[in-house]
């Protein structure tokens, strides 16, 4: 038997990088996945290589939640674990921020967040237990310039996952916070424009001396939706090659 034998997982953000990753290492062990992303082209290619089941789902609309849940739940069974991982980054000094953008960043990271697990709370409870993970950020501990949209976006998630477990605690649903540093996904590329991004400066920044992969998250996502963490709740689970171990005027690049 996996680790997630008998678990029906929504991941969000799956077409590729970190989601993929977890969807990829869920299917391993046994769970039975649903990957859902707006981007449908390699989002279904993933799920027809895996055996998963794609939805399309703009994590920001409530209305798509509601409706994905729902397919869930007609091709699997109430999900019993949810990945919240769908997310933008936005690069902007805070005096030339445009509302629009700031408010772009908001609805995906922060609202999509509280979409999702409202969505899924009322089966998990009825269900008797589940386990959320919400993918925040090192920027949600710590604070990065130019970053004001994703660290309150990344803030945010981090408070509301406490909160939802504290609410759910004696509902057998745990909510966990995972907060990745620097890891080599499309998200950077993308806030850039489409251009590449040389990692290799970063890396030297870290403790470790390099960037991390996806699936090295994708461990840690791994580890929570399963039982092996059936004592963790409200928890915030760090992977960050060290970097949030340090203060500024550390030195180690």
């Amino acid at each position: 038997m996996g680790r997630l034998s008998g678990k029906i997982a929504l991941v969000t953000g799956a077409a590729g990088g970190q989601g993929a990753a977890a969807a990829r290492r869920f299917v391993a062990e046994g769970a039975q996945v649903v990957v859902g992303d707006v981007n449908d082209d390699d989002g279904k290619a993933l799920a027809e290589e895996l055996g998963a089941h794609y939805r399309h789902l703009d994590v920001s609309d409530e209305d798509e939640w509601a409706a994905a849940v729902d397919e869930v739940r007609e091709v699997y069974g109430p999900p019993n674990v949810l990945v919240n991982n769908a997310g933008v980054l936005h690069f902007s000094p805070l005096r030339d921020m445009k509302l629009s953008d700031y408010q772009r960043v908001i609805q995906i990271n922060q609202v999509g967040t509280f979409l999702g697990m409202r969505a899924v709370v009322p089966g998990m409870v009825e269900a008797g237990g589940g386990s959320i993970i919400n993918v925040s950020s090192v920027d949600g501990l710590n604070a990065t310039p130019m970053l004001t949209a994703y660290a309150a976006s990344k803030f945010a998630v981090r408070g509301m996952t406490k909160v939802a477990a504290l609410e759910l605690a004696d509902k057998g649903v745990r909510v966990n916070s995972v907060h990745p540093g620097c890891i080599e996904t499309g998200m950077l590329p993308a806030a850039l424009g489409g251009q590449p991004v040389d990692l290799t400066y970063i890396g030297k920044r870290v403790p470790m001396k390099r960037v991390g992969q996806p699936d090295e998250v994708a461990q840690l996502v791994l580890f929570l939706a399963s039982d092996e963490s059936s004592y963790c709740t409200g928890a915030e689970f760090v992977a960050d090659g060290g970097v949030t171990a340090a203060h500024s005027l550390s030195s180690f690049g």
